[in-house]
């Protein structure tokens, strides 16, 4: 009995040795693939936080919930001030345009922010009489 308690020692710690030591090839994959990710929260004529700030080059991961009643979300894929023409600064991962989230319900958004400057996003589904003010912007630092 005493024998193969001794043994099973060395074996035991080999093994949370190899468990506990992260393998440093899957660690740079994550870090190649890392997401930033924000939760925003839309609600009577405003989104929290506001304004969103990330860094140039950051996979970016929205998940934004309407908290009161339906609202919506739609991003400027060009930073103010600059053409519209040529490569938009935010490459999404999916087709955008109006992205209505319901009440209670939660919508995700995915994007590099490529170029630096100020993105101005907005509600897009009506959601009462100050619907028009809710806006707000994602600001891409260099």
């Amino acid at each position: 009995m005493k024998r193969s308690v001794a043994l099973s020692v060395p074996v035991l710690a080999l093994f949370f040795a190899i468990a506990v030591v992260p393998d440093s090839r899957a660690q740079s994959t994550a870090n190649s693939e890392a997401v930033q990710v924000i939760t925003v929260t839309a609600k009577k004529y405003e989104f929290d936080p506001a304004p969103v700030r990330v860094k140039q080059g950051t996979k970016v991961r929205l998940t934004i919930t309407a908290i009161d009643h339906a609202h919506g979300f739609k991003i400027n894929p060009f930073p103010e001030g600059t053409e519209k023409s040529g490569e938009p600064g935010l490459a999404f991962s999916s087709e955008q345009d109006c992205t209505k989230i319901e009440k209670g319900q939660t919508a995700t958004i995915e994007f590099v922010a490529r170029k630096p400057g100020t993105y101005a996003f907005r509600c897009c589904t009506v959601c009462g009489f100050h619907h028009h003010s809710m806006k707000s912007e994602l600001i891409v630092e260099p």
